[in-house]
């Protein structure tokens, strides 16, 4: 699991954070699901498939956040289950993955509805015999799950919507009876700024840094006119760095963070780090020159001694001149005029 996805996960299970990605995606801003009214689900979802010999055999799946809607009238009703996926990267099977979770809950209920039945000590009411058989009787309902999928990213989302955009090509009238699933998505580019104004909670900071993360000019804009980015709270920049891979400093034990403060920094340091970094490379390309240099003048000096011991020692020995300027172009790769010039200069 990356940084992001343990950051999003914690954040999201925040009661007022859930609520909010809720009521902005299922009800456009209106507060009709309470945090209060919220009550945190076991996240690890186990269901056995139900039927014959199969039951021996556990699926296990891990859903990011997992919450339920209660009722307040009576504390016992529940409305629907509500979950959100966490996503800092496109994931091009979202509508599987999905499907299966939600599926995978549905049929937990209907386990735990079987499981009920059997419990229960109300003798009086006898199920049919279809009913017993399928273990759900005709008047048990089922919990609405639904599932909306946070799509962290600067990008524009790509991915499928639906298994419809995942089936290979085949006949249109064969894929209407085909098994369909659409995912909810909420993507940062895919939000007008009036949506993302609908968040109540920091979500609207996070939405619309992202949206703009890659567009200097209003970045500036809305960081320079929005007040709330001048008080963020930390665990909201942190989600802002890891998902746009900036480099903003957070300072250790403030819980709040000025935006706008931060990345003129941010980018002043960078600057500072450019011009030094220029600099290095620059002394270091100097030191590799003068290296080179050396090696090259020293080459050539070890070049012109041999050719001067070579001269000598055949003088020495009385070879003739002519004989030594033939050797010195065959050894040394002279032309004629270069071997004389080098016997003229050597022989006293």
């Amino acid at each position: 699991m990356g940084k992001l996805d343990i950051l999003t996960k914690e954040y999201m299970k925040r009661p007022s954070v859930f609520a909010d990605v809720l009521n902005q995606f299922i009800y456009k801003g209106r507060q009709v699901i309470h945090p209060d009214r919220l009550v945190e689900l076991d996240t690890t979802e186990i269901t056995i498939p139900y039927g014959g010999s199969q039951a021996s055999i556990p699926v296990q799946k891990y859903r990011d956040v997992s919450k339920i809607l209660t009722a307040m009238t009576d504390q016992k009703a529940a409305y629907c289950i509500l979950a959100v996926e966490n996503e800092g990267k496109i994931n091009y099977v979202m509508p599987v993955k999905n499907g299966l979770y939600d599926f995978i809950n549905l049929a937990g209920q209907v386990t735990k509805a079987e499981a009920a039945h059997k419990a229960s000590k109300n003798q009086s009411v006898k199920p049919t015999g279809d009913e017993f058989i399928s273990g759900f009787w005709k008047n048990d309902r089922l919990l609405p799950v639904i599932t909306v999928v946070v799509y962290f990213g600067s990008e524009i989302w790509d991915g499928p919507m639906s298994l419809s955009e995942m089936y290979t090509d085949c006949d249109a009238d064969l894929l209407k009876y085909a098994a369909e699933y659409h995912i909810n998505l909420i993507t940062p580019k895919g939000l007008t700024d009036s949506e993302i104004d609908g968040f109540q909670t920091s979500m609207r900071e996070i939405m619309r840094y992202i949206k703009y993360a890659n567009d200097r000019e209003m970045l500036d804009k809305v960081l320079n006119t929005e007040q709330r980015f001048k008080n963020l709270e930390r665990s909201a920049a942190e989600i802002i760095n890891a998902a746009t891979n900036s480099k903003i400093k957070l300072e250790q034990g403030k819980e709040t963070v000025d935006m706008c403060l931060a990345i003129q920094e941010m980018r002043e340091e960078s600057r500072n780090k450019g011009r030094d970094e220029g600099r290095n490379e620059g002394r270091i390309e100097g030191r590799i020159e003068g290296r080179n240099e050396g090696r090259i003048e020293g080459r050539n000096e070890g070049r012109i001694e041999g050719i001067k011991a070579f001269i000598q020692d055949k003088v020495e020995d009385g070879v003739a001149e002519n004989v030594i300027i033939s050797k010195l172009q065959r050894h040394f790769a002279l032309d004629v005029e270069t071997a004389k010039q080098y016997y003229t200069t050597y022989v006293k």
